[in-house]
């Protein structure tokens, strides 16, 4: 199964900023450009939640809670994915994943191991 890769987690106080990236393996380099990708994360001790999703056409929608604050953002020709978060609150303490291969049903065929990011007040 293949596997996106993440990086760009870490801790960071309240009010600071991260972005996070995400690396399609060359195995899905076909369906990576003509999908949408998502970031999800999971708080500790909740469900997993949307975060943000870019169309292949980058039509983006976000979560309530991280508008005005996470940009999510991709480069077809690097195959990767970024989420822009700024303004950080403790609640957005999750453990974030990316994903790939969306075709507009609100699942995806591919998904990272996720990156842990810490905020603390």
């Amino acid at each position: 199964q293949a596997q996106l890769v993440e990086s760009g987690g870490g801790s960071v106080q309240a009010g600071g900023s991260l972005r996070l990236s995400c690396k399609a393996p060359r195995n899905i380099f076909s369906v990576f450009s003509p999908s949408d990708m998502a970031w999800y994360r999971q708080p500790p001790g909740k469900e997993r939640e949307m975060v943000a999703i870019i169309t292949a056409r980058h039509t983006t929608n976000y979560a309530e809670s991280v508008k005005g604050r996470f940009t999510i953002s991709r480069d077809n020709s690097r195959k990767m994915a970024y989420l822009q978060m700024n303004g950080l609150k403790p609640e957005d303490t999750a453990l974030y994943y990316c994903a790939s291969g969306g075709w507009g049903m609100g699942s995806y065929d591919y998904w990272g191991q996720g990156t842990q990011v810490t905020v603390s007040s």
